[in-house]
């Protein structure tokens, strides 16, 4: 089974996109106030993920939610820079010194949450 991560896009990430194939991969949330862009997650990722970060959690439309902002930051990110979503997250979990990078800034959310 495969799940979503959904990346949503403020202005800034949407400058990031344009007039890329990314630009047509957008979706619509709030009758169109938020974009957000669709990662795809294989089962074997979904369960580093949770693995990685105990809140975790997938909802009921199959999406990755609870994952630390740093995560998503980095995440966003690698899809940019890659222009492929699905070695975008890859990227992520193949290499250890992203991933501790990422746990370091999440432990510190839980003092102070940045804005996504």
């Amino acid at each position: 089974m495969t799940y979503k991560i959904g990346l949503v896009l403020d202005e800034e990430r949407l400058k990031l996109i344009k007039g890329t194939e990314l630009e047509k991969e957008t979706k619509d949330l709030f009758g169109g106030a938020l974009k957000m862009i669709d990662v795809e997650v294989t089962e074997e990722q979904a369960k580093k993920l949770m693995h990685l970060f105990p809140r975790v959690r997938i909802d009921a439309r199959g999406y990755v939610e609870e994952t630390p902002i740093a995560f998503r930051k980095a995440l966003f990110k690698s899809v940019v820079s890659n222009g492929n979503k699905k070695e975008a997250l890859e990227v992520i979990l193949s290499d250890e010194n992203i991933l501790k990078e990422i746990k370091d800034m999440a432990s510190k959310e839980d003092e102070y949450i940045p804005p996504p």
